[in-house]
């Protein structure tokens, strides 16, 4: 059977082949996992084999990262220590990626300014902080993909057609964004608001 490591790498070169990352330097330690989510259920390494079907002396090696499991084992052991098979294979070794403020790039928009927050984001998904003056707003335009709204700040008149909505701090509405469509900010004060843009495979961002 396919071990994991082995599948893990193909993934990652697959991976590094149609993005132009480089691979990782190593698989999840996927021992490392186990022994943690088994040692905070309280169970011992018996315990754990008897519930999988796992001799006790492989398991040990499996949780030293001396044999690498099986689909099927990795399984057997989502069973016995009720997690999600893909844990297992979730990268601890991966960083976070933080885009700092002082980093961020802003542009000048028709009635204020906007910044992508994820200033190294896939292609599939950007998000956006659009910052309007009291009065004035985004512009009439579209794009491919579902388009996400979440007010932070001020209020604003989202216009989509026929449908018009006004937004406080903490609503959220969702449209699709090839229909035309602006956001006005209302009142007095400037709004602000996040923008998360999902775009099918391939599409671009505007």
């Amino acid at each position: 059977m396919v071990a994991v490591k082995t599948l893990l790498r193909r993934a990652n070169t697959m991976r590094m082949k149609t993005s132009g990352e480089e691979p990782a330097r190593r698989p999840p330690a996927v021992g490392r996992q186990i022994r943690r989510w088994r040692a905070e259920r309280g169970l011992t390494l018996a315990k754990v084999a008897e519930a999988s079907g796992l001799n006790v002396g492989y398991l040990s090696q499996i949780e030293n990262d001396k044999a690498s499991p099986s689909l099927s084992c990795l399984s057997a052991l989502s069973s016995a220590l009720d997690v999600p098979i893909a844990w297992f294979l979730a990268d601890e070794t991966r960083p976070p990626e933080v885009t700092r403020l002082a980093d961020r790039r802003w542009r000048e928009t028709p009635g204020g300014r906007a910044s992508r927050v994820d200033a190294r984001g896939s292609s599939d998904i950007s998000i956006i902080e659009v910052n309007v003056e009291p009065g004035r707003g985004t512009g009439v335009h579209s794009h491919t993909g579902d388009e996400h709204h979440l007010v932070t700040a001020g209020r604003f008149r989202l216009t989509q057609g026929d449908h018009v909505t006004e937004l406080g701090p903490g609503d959220y509405l969702r449209w699709d964004g090839l229909v035309p469509h602006d956001a006005e900010a209302i009142g007095d004060t400037p709004g602000s608001m996040l923008i998360i843009r999902l775009t099918r495979h391939g599409e671009p961002h505007d």
